[in-house]
Parts: C-alpha cells; sequence; structure tokens
C-alpha cells in the first residue's frame, strides 16, 4: 500500500500532538468539498468522508463544519468500507471568513489553514480600489499574510497609473503584477511556495485564479474561459479544492466571489494609515465627523487622505458593526456576534475541554 507523506500536505508537529488526543482516530486533510461530503487525503491515501451524526448535532453553526485545508480525525483510511467519518475539525491556525453571500445572518468560511492569500483582481473592467480594500480587510483578520496579485496585465494600457493606485491602499503588502498571454509574473508568485506551505488564491470570477493554478501546475488541471465581451472573465471554478504543486507547497482555489459581505475584519491593519492619524486627534473618542483637531478630517483637507479610502473605511466599520466601540468594546462584540454572549462562550470552551478528554 502506497503511504503519503502528510507533511508534503502541511502537516505540523503541534497537529500531530493535537490528533494525539483522539484515540484511535486518523488524521487527514480536506482537499475537496461538495456540500456535505469531503474529499480527504490521508497517511494511505484519498478516500470520501463526512460528519458524523454527534458532529452535526454538536455544531454550534455552519463555521463548525470542515472546509478545504482543514485537518479532521476520521475513523478509518481505507474508503472500501464505505465513506469515512469525520468525527473533529483540528485547531485552523487561518481562516477566510464572510458573512454567507445573500443573507443578513450566519458566516461562512472559504477556507482554512492557510500561510498567504492571494487576492487576485485584473487590470481591466474589475479593477476597483474599494473592492481591494475590502479583501485586505477580511486577509488580514485571516490570520494569514496577503499578497496582491495583479492579472493580465497585458490588458492595462497605463501599469504606472494602476501601482500609483495601489499605492496608497496596500500599506506594506506586496505587490505581484503577471500576464498569461507573455507568460511573466509566475516566477515571482512561485517564489513564494515552499513544501508544507499553503497558499489560497481569493477575488472576483474571472480573474484569471485558475490560470495563475495552471502555471504552478505546469498543466492545464483546471477549466479557463477567455473575455465576455465585457473585458470580464467568465466565471469557471465551482467549488474549492486544495492542489499538490509538483514544485513543493499546496495551493486552494476557491470559486470567484461575487458578493464579499464583512462580518469581521482587521481594519486597523488595513487602513493603517487611517489608524495612524487618529492617534493625533484631539479628543480620543474622535468619530472623524466634525470635531475640532480632527488629524483624519485634516489629512483629507491636506489631499493627504482620499475622501473615497475614509469613505469606504467609515462603510465597512458600519457593515462589522464596530463603529464608534474602543478595543474593549469591539472584542465584546466579536464574542456576542461569535456566542451570543460572554456565558455562552465559557459553555461553548467547556464543552470543547470536555470532547478532548473523551
Amino acid at each position: 500500500m502506497i503511504q503519503y507523506n502528510l507533511e508534503d500536505y502541511g502537516l505540523t508537529e503541534a497537529l500531530k500532538q493535537e490528533a494525539g488526543l483522539y484515540g484511535v482516530l486518523f488524521i487527514a486533510r480536506v482537499f475537496e468539498q461538495h456540500r456535505d461530503l469531503y474529499k480527504v487525503i490521508s497517511a494511505n491515501g484519498e478516500l470520501l468522508a463526512e460528519v458524523s451524526g454527534k458532529f452535526f448535532y454538536e455544531a454550534y453553526d455552519s463555521t463548525s463544519f470542515p472546509v478545504v485545508g482543514d485537518w479532521v480525525m476520521i475513523d478509518r483510511q481505507d474508503g472500501s468500507s464505505g465513506h469515512a467519518v469525520i468525527h473533529q475539525v483540528l485547531t485552523r491556525k487561518s481562516r477566510f471568513e464572510r458573512k454567507a453571500a445573500g443573507t443578513s445572518h450566519g458566516n461562512q468560511i472559504v477556507a482554512a489553514n492557510f500561510d498567504l492569500v492571494f487576492i487576485c483582481m485584473s487590470l481591466n473592467a474589475d479593477f476597483n480600489l474599494r473592492r481591494l480594500e475590502r479583501y485586505l480587510s477580511i486577509a488580514w483578520n485571516s490570520q494569514a499574510t496577503p499578497v496582491i496579485v495583479l492579472t493580465k496585465a497585458d490588458l492595462c494600457d497605463d501599469l504606472p497609473k494602476y501601482l500609483q493606485e495601489i499605492a496608497d491602499v496596500r500599506v506594506g503588502t506586496d505587490v505581484v503584477v503577471c500576464s498569461s498571454t507573455n507568460k511573466t509574473g509566475y516566477d515571482a508568485i512561485a517564489a513564494y511556495l515552499a513544501p508544507g506551505k499553503t497558499i489560497a488564491l481569493i477575488g472576483s470570477s474571472g480573474v484569471g485564479k485558475s490560470t495563475i493554478i495552471n502555471q504552478l501546475m505546469g498543466a492545464d488541471v483546471l477549466e479557463t474561459n477567455g473575455l465576455r465581451n465585457d473585458d470580464r472573465g467568465r466565471h469557471t471554478t465551482t467549488h474549492r479544492e486544495l492542489l499538490l504543486l509538483p514544485g513543493g507547497g499546496l495551493v486552494i482555489d476557491t470559486p470567484g466571489m461575487r458578493e464579499l459581505h464583512l462580518d469581521t475584519a482587521n481594519l486597523d491593519r488595513s487602513f493603517e494609515d487611517i489608524a495612524a492619524l487618529a492617534e493625533n486627534c484631539r479628543f480620543g473618542d474622535c468619530s472623524h465627523s466634525g470635531e475640532p483637531g480632527c488629524a483624519v478630517q485634516q489629512a483629507i483637507a491636506d489631499g493627504r487622505l482620499s475622501q473615497q479610502r475614509f469613505d469606504n473605511y467609515r462603510k465597512l466599520q458600519r457593515e462589522t458593526a464596530y463603529e464608534g466601540l474602543n478595543a474593549r468594546q469591539v472584542e465584546a462584540q466579536k464574542i456576542k456576534t461569535m456566542f451570543g454572549s460572554k456565558g455562552e462562550m465559557k459553555q461553548a470552551k467547556r464543552q470543547l475541554k470536555d470532547r478532548k478528554k473523551r
């Protein structure tokens, strides 16, 4: 029987130690997700899996269920006797989370356990600074490091102009420019890869995520389509998938996101310039909406901060329900969003501790 080296798939000593808490169960990583059915990779190879009835019953909400990139504990490593059963999702070191599309309640985890987030945006009609700020806010909140990947550079007739616009919002984030037509930029993307390291690609439909993965794989493993008449790419990826790259490292492909509603976001990191300006306001609780001595409004008046960037910052604040809150209040709001109250959070922790003792 062929044995798979799970270290190639990102298995770490910390994960091995956590897996040891679950006795006779086996560790595996989710590499594909289709509704309630998962494909996982274990030491003995690939097999289909589904969550146990107990897991389903005890899940707090949809974010408790496995997603692509998760490490899980399963009851078998051979699929000949039926689907494996997932009994536990191990601790996530990172996760890309958004509000569930089309609803006002509930969150959705798009992918988990990645080291880098490649935010893909094409240099055509898809280019949108305000959307990029949104992606950066949620990417920094994921606990991974974002990298901005500008695709379809061959369609851009003024690259320096776009790079200058991005300079105002990138807040220290690396930027890579690539073109599938000219075959440029892919070496720079590959430089971020390393054995056991996972990157997640996110972005709107048709920006070229699948093309990037095909270049990294050295083969056309994912379907790609050309541009529509309106200069936007066609959406091709229909599900989330984890792929092991020939040169080492892994990549998570995600469907294009038509909507990206925020519930939690790291606005202090993605709008670091505004946070720094706010420290110089005359009043510590300045709302930046007309108080005397407001350093943020002064920066707008001086041209050091664009009104559009500040307006988007306020919009994202309102969307995440953190507007006007101090650090302690923000933390309390996050707890309320996740658990309902501190009491329910403590109860959830006790339940988790009890599970690990079993």
